[in-house]
This record gives C-alpha cells, sequence and structure tokens, in this order.
C-alpha cells in the first residue's frame, strides 16, 4: 500500500501560544498558522515537504496540565490515524504530534509504550518560542518533525528537537530556555537534519531491534482518578514517617525512588522494612539514580542491598520520565503481579 500524507496533531503548548492581554495562552487555528509559516521556506525546500493534515484539539492545553489521559486520547488518535486508509492506500505514512516542552518528554515516553510495534514514525516536537514570535525555533522544529515523519525506516516514538532525533522514552527537557533544550543523557541520537535533509543513523532505531506486526497496548488509563504512581527523591534526613505515608496509602500502587550514586539508600531497618512491606503488598517499587548519567546498579556497595532484600526493581539508566510512565502502563493492565515485574525488568520500547 502507498502511504501519502503525515498527520499532525496539535495539543497545545508554547509553539502554538499568542498573545493575549494577560500574556501568552494557547491559540487555535493551528493549520493556517503553520502553513503561513512553512511558505517563508525557501521554495525548494517547501516542495520536497511530505503532505500533511491536521488534527487540532478543541481545547488545547498547556504541557503542564498533561494526564495520563491526555496521553491516551493521544494513543488511541494516532492508532485510529495508522489504520485509516484513502481507497486503497493507507493515508497517513508518519505522525507528528506538536506539544508543550515542559511535559513532552513524559507524553513521548508513554506513547512509546502505547504504541508498542509500531512501524512507522511517530516524532513528538514543540517549541521554546511561538511560532509567529521573532527568531522562533517552531518553524524549523515542525519543517525536521515533518521530515523525520516522512522516514520509512524510522519506526518508533522520537523527539524531534533542535535538528536532533532522540529516542522518545530516553529524552529528557534539559534546558529551560536553550532552542537545543532537550537531551538523551544514556543513548545516542537516533538521527540528525544535516543539510537540510533527514539522516538515520544504522542500528540504533528499534527497527533493527524488534520485529513482527504492530502490537498496541491501549490500555484504559482513565481508570486512574489521580495518579497512581509516586517519585520519590531520597534527601538525607529523611523520614521513615513520610515514606510510609506516601507508600502505604492505598491510593499508591507504584513508586519510584531516586536513590543515591549507582544505588545507595540509608542504612535503616526501619527504611528497608517499609520498602519490603509496600513490595509484599503487591506495589511496584522500582529505583533509578540521582545522577543524569550511568545506571542503577544495587547491591554493588551494601548501601543498596537492602533494596534488593525488599524486591525493589532496577531501573537500570532509564529516564524518571520512562520509569514513571512504564510503571503506570504497567499497573493500568490486568496482568499478575509476577508478569508486571518481569516486564518493568524487560526492554519493551529501547527504553532500559
Amino acid at each position: 500500500m502507498h502511504s501519502s500524507s503525515v498527520l499532525v496533531i496539535y495539543t497545545g503548548g508554547t509553539l502554538g501560544m499568542q498573545e493575549s492581554p494577560r500574556g501568552l495562552v494557547p491559540g487555535h487555528d493551528i493549520q493556517s498558522r503553520l502553513r503561513r509559516a512553512l511558505e517563508a521556506l525557501p521554495p525548494a525546500r517547501q516542495a520536497s515537504l511530505p503532505a500533511f493534515e491536521v488534527l487540532q484539539y478543541d481545547a488545547p492545553i498547556d504541557s503542564s496540565a498533561a494526564t495520563p489521559a491526555d496521553w491516551q486520547r493521544l494513543a488511541r488518535d494516532i492508532a485510529d490515524g495508522y489504520s485509516a486508509t484513502d481507497a486503497d492506500s493507507l493515508r497517513y505514512c508518519g505522525f507528528v504530534v506538536l506539544h508543550g516542552t515542559d511535559t513532552l518528554a513524559w507524553t513521548a515516553s508513554s506513547l512509546a509504550y502505547q504504541l508498542q510495534g509500531i512501524d512507522r514514525p511517530v516524532v513528538v516536537t514543540g517549541a521554546q518560542l511561538p511560532l509567529e514570535a521573532e527568531g522562533s525555533d517552531a518553524p524549523g522544529n515542525i519543517e525536521a518533525a515533518l521530515r523525520f515523519a516522512a522516514c520509512r525506516e524510522l519506526q518508533e516514538v522520537a523527539v524531534c528537537f533542535a535538528g536532533k532525533l532522540l529516542r522518545g522514552a530516553r529524552t529528557r527537557k534539559w534546558d529551560t530556555h536553550a532552542f537545543d533544550g532537550f537531551a538523551s543523557p544514556n543513548y545516542p541520537l537516533l538521527g540528525e537534519l544535516v543539510d537540510g535533509q533527514p539522516v538515520l543513523y544504522p542500528t540504533r532505531g528499534l527497527d533493527a531491534q524488534q520485529r513482527g506486526l504492530p502490537r498496541f497496548e491501549l490500555a484504559d488509563y482513565a481508570a486512574f482518578q489521580e495518579s497512581p504512581v509516586v517519585r520519590i527523591a531520597l534527601w538525607p534526613g529523611l523520614s521513615t514517617r513520610l515514606l510510609e505515608a506516601w507508600l502505604l496509602d492505598d491510593n499508591v500502587q507504584g513508586a519510584l525512588l531516586e536513590v543515591w550514586g549507582s544505588g545507595n539508600i540509608p542504612d535503616d531497618p526501619a527504611l528497608t522494612g517499609l520498602l519490603a512491606q509496600a513490595s509484599g503488598e503487591g506495589k511496584l517499587i522500582a529505583a533509578i539514580s540521582q545522577c543524569p548519567h550511568g545506571p542503577v546498579s544495587i547491591g554493588t556497595y551494601a548501601a543498596g542491598q537492602g533494596l534488593i532484600d525488599a524486591g525493589v526493581l532496577p531501573a537500570d539508566a532509564m529516564t524518571p520520565e520512562a520509569a514513571i510512565t512504564k510503571l503506570v502502563h504497567l499497573l493500568a493492565q490486568p496482568l499478575a503481579e509476577e508478569e508486571k515485574r518481569r516486564r518493568f525488568l524487560t526492554p519493551l520500547v529501547g527504553e532500559r
């Protein structure tokens, strides 16, 4: 089947914001604004862009307000577009998601788990400045995302920013203002825009790592009235009493612990006993390092042995965004506890 165009989904964020008497607010009419911005490109670059259609949500949001329900809606819209056809042709060869930068990495990670096995590009991008702002990075990010979204060899969820293509489940927002504001601390770039053309680096993409037909897992996140996972960064002098209030709450089903170094915690029997109790209640508890680079390796030092004894799951070199969205994804599925633990320890989308 011949693929024709790219579906661009606009969710909101700085890229589409416009001035108002009260400051920047989410803007509308994104399709005409996008086309007007791209018309400023040199004619040859305009002509080589893939055709695209735009899906705009009725109520664009600031990404700081995004929830798992928004991740779910977006994944289902992509899944619907994935199977859409025009006559005997596939309607969309790829997808671009326009998103606010604050939680862009969270959405990209969640989409990767929900769209496991996808054999077309899903490229998430945004901007540090609004589309019409002087010197904005938005037009360049949109152009690059469109070009990567037409690459048949790209078969996963990726983030495109400042001409760089990063794995969605390996990406973090790294700078609040710089145009090159995203990084992949523990995995190399998937590709880059070189002389205006998309270049994918061989062997780094999931097309070389996972085979088979798409096996989307569109779990029902709507079952969670509030987040089932807590994120706890350890600090010197942390009270076990505070941890107990978080971990033993009936609404908490999982937790991400950000521990020290390669996997160390205080040598405190009360702390390890609390972690063991929470794990014994069927809660998924995982640990990553507070260091942005390098994996957690619990058990390397005696100070981390308590994590192993308590049944805490090592998250290797996963980002916090990828670890938490994976916990949410697994908890939303009707799986036995041991299967959820096994899947957390298994690389599903190149996240670990």
